[in-house]
């Protein structure tokens, strides 16, 4: 497993932050027809509860939002990718259909409201991540969204640089076709609470549509 640590910053911060990260070896899909009938489900779910005022007091997304403007960002204009997804739903827009990993992964952040990271373990760099601050010109490419301005944004960096942040992942570290072992890490910026069925979740997910079979969860703070 990996050696998750938080840095000075992020524990002056973010004193209530709790992680939960999953490993696992996993086998990948293009497309997987009983997870989008669950997507399906829950895109129903939502749009009966939900409107795009109220996703912010979701209280994991009103605390994921609450961590970004104490390490100086605006969450108005860098969404945490939980609320994106909601908010994407509620405006009558479908959800990217990318690959089963990732597809599964943003049905957990949907129904948990946690922002969560899936990396390709392969292409982390050392065993060795911390939660840190973003700094002012830090090189990071977005999945799909180019270079982004991620100062002031909580992000994960391994040996070599920034793999994630709640808003977006880096290209360098993204789930693919040929990706066979994944770390999803759960973000619990409220603390504990359903962090550890968050994690459970994705476990069950991956055994369910990616194969999986020895999977681990590991707790970190």
């Amino acid at each position: 497993m990996y050696h998750i640590t938080l840095s000075k910053e992020i524990k002056q911060n973010c004193p209530e932050f709790r992680g939960a990260a999953v490993f696992a070896e996993v086998t990948n899909t293009p497309y997987c027809e009983g997870l989008w009938q669950e997507i399906a489900t829950f895109t129903q779910e939502l749009r009966a509860r939900e409107t795009t005022d109220s996703i912010k007091y979701q209280p994991v997304i009103a605390a994921t939002r609450e961590a970004y403007k104490r390490c100086g960002k605006d969450p108005s204009r860098y969404r945490p990718s939980a609320e994106a997804l909601r908010r994407r739903l509620l405006r009558g827009l479908e959800l990217y259909q990318i690959d089963t990993l990732v597809d599964l992964i943003n049905l957990v952040s949907l129904r948990t409201g946690h922002s969560i990271g899936g990396f390709d373990a392969d292409e982390i760099q050392g065993t060795d991540l911390e939660l840190g601050i973003g700094r002012a010109e830090e090189l990071f490419e977005g999945i799909g969204r180019g270079m982004l301005n991620i100062e002031g944004l909580p992000v994960y960096r391994d040996r070599i640089g920034g793999i994630g942040t709640p808003t977006s992942d880096h290209e360098r570290t993204k789930m693919k076709l040929e990706t066979r072992h994944i770390l999803a890490i759960v973000n619990g910026y409220n603390g504990q609470e359903g962090l550890k069925e968050a994690a459970e979740m994705i476990l069950e997910l991956l055994e369910k549509y990616a194969s999986s079979t020895s999977g681990t969860i590991q707790y970190f703070e």
